[in-house]
């Protein structure tokens, strides 16, 4: 079963997507909220997989909420449901954590494949926008300057605290006991790094961070 949270300020559109997903088999909606503050709100007492999730919101909109998730809730599958095909705002999403965008005009069959794909821990990118997005977000970070505020765009805090203690040289469980988390909630984070990067192991990524200019000294 892949527990799915609604977020969308128009309650006509949360409706209509409880609609959609309640005919389908091992898709079960388990809460809905209008803005990113209110699902921040509700997250602690709801088991959820999948946080469907529009972009423009008042309150907290779709790109700082996803930014929040990333750094509390790591293993929390993100998938942004918007009007904008913006090369640059799905950019920004994507860096900010968010595992897949789908426009609201999709058909149901793409809205449902794209939640089982982001369950799955696969990527969804829309056929209007296509996984060309993501590569040049990748060269666009690989080819940008290295200062602090290109790493506060790509990273969550949480993230360049962990950087950081990986490249000290701390171990999994260590940096679990000094950040009051789980190891399994390291581990993750770890992999959405190399994930966001598009770099295959640590060595290379404590690299390319020393580049990017994340590390203290």
């Amino acid at each position: 079963m892949i527990r799915v949270f609604i977020v969308d300020d128009h309650a006509i559109v949360r409706d209509g997507l409880q609609s959609v997903l309640a005919a389908v088999p091992l898709l079960e909606v388990v809460g809905e909220a209008a803005n990113g503050q209110e699902l921040l709100d509700q997250l602690p007492t709801v088991l959820t997989d999948v946080v469907l999730m529009d972009l423009n919101m008042p309150v907290l909109d779709g790109l700082a909420t996803t930014h929040k998730l990333r750094e509390h809730y790591p293993l929390l599958r993100i998938l942004i449901l918007s009007m904008s095909t913006h090369e640059r705002t799905v950019g920004e999403l994507l860096a900010a954590g968010a595992h897949g965008y789908v426009l609201k005009n999709a058909d149901k069959s793409e809205i449902v494949a794209a939640i089982q794909a982001v369950a799955a821990g696969k990527r969804f990118l829309c056929s209007e926008i296509g996984l060309g997005t993501l590569e040049k977000l990748l060269a666009y970070e690989a080819e940008g300057s290295a200062t602090s505020s290109k790493a506060a765009f790509y990273l969550t805090a949480r993230e360049r605290e962990i950087v950081q203690l990986v490249a000290n040289g701390l171990t999994n469980q260590q940096i679990a006991d000094k950040l009051f988390t789980s190891k399994r909630t390291v581990e993750s984070h770890r992999q959405n790094l190399l994930e966001k990067t598009g770099i295959k192991n640590t060595p290379a990524l404590i690299k390319h961070a020393m580049e990017q200019g994340w590390l203290q000294p």
